[in-house]
C-alpha cells in the first residue's frame, strides 16, 4: 500500500518547472472532504497560479485519472506541460493519464507537500470555500467552476495584484 509504480521523482522534472519562467507546468492535490469519503482535485497552473476544480466521484486512481484527463483537454494546446503530484495513490494510475493528456507526471518525495506549493497555499484558500469536513460529493462540477472562478478573478500579491485568471490570459495571448 502506497507504492506507485514507476513513480518519477519531482528531482527528475526540467529545470524550467523549478523557476516558474515558462507556463504550462501544474501542480496537484486531491482535498478530502467528510470522512473522506468525498474528494474534489485541485489543480494549479504554477506561474499565474490558475485554478482548476475537478469533481471526483470516487477516489480510486482510474476514476481520478480519468475525471483529471477529461478536464485537462479542455485547456488551450500546450498549456499542461507537466503535473506535479503529492505522493498519494490516488494517481498511481499516472501512465494512464499521461498517455491520455501527453503530460508527465513528477511525484514529490515523501512527506513533502511543500514540493508543491502553489497547489497547498491554493487548498488553504479553498478551504474558505469548501471547509474541513464538509461532505463534498454535494458540490456540482458547475458550483466547483464558480468557486474557481472567485480564486481566478482574485488579486494576489505574488503576482502584483494581478488576478491569476489575467495573468492566464496574458500567457495564452503571447504564446498564440
Amino acid at each position: 500500500p502506497g507504492h506507485i509504480v514507476d513513480a518519477v521523482s519531482i528531482r527528475q522534472r526540467p529545470a524550467e518547472v523549478a523557476d516558474r519562467a515558462i507556463p504550462g507546468h501544474w501542480e496537484g492535490d486531491l482535498l478530502m472532504g467528510a470522512r473522506r469519503a468525498s474528494q474534489v482535485a485541485t489543480l494549479v497552473e504554477r506561474q499565474s497560479r490558475y485554478v482548476m476544480l475537478v469533481r471526483i466521484p470516487k477516489g480510486h486512481t482510474h476514476t481520478v485519472v480519468r475525471a483529471l484527463a477529461k478536464r485537462v483537454q479542455h485547456l488551450p494546446k500546450g498549456l499542461m506541460k507537466s503535473l506535479t503530484w503529492d505522493r498519494g495513490t490516488e494517481l498511481a494510475a499516472h501512465k494512464a493519464f499521461t498517455i491520455a493528456t501527453d503530460v508527465q507526471v513528477y511525484f514529490c518525495d515523501p512527506q513533502s507537500p511543500w514540493q508543491r506549493g502553489s497547489n497547498e497555499n491554493t487548498n488553504g484558500l479553498l478551504r474558505q470555500y469548501l471547509p474541513k469536513g464538509t461532505d463534498l460529493s454535494k458540490y456540482s462540477q458547475a458550483q466547483l467552476d464558480a468557486i474557481a472562478l472567485r480564486l481566478n478573478t482574485r488579486p494576489r500579491l505574488t503576482l502584483g495584484f494581478q488576478t491569476p485568471a489575467a495573468k492566464l490570459a496574458e500567457i495564452v495571448a503571447s504564446t498564440s
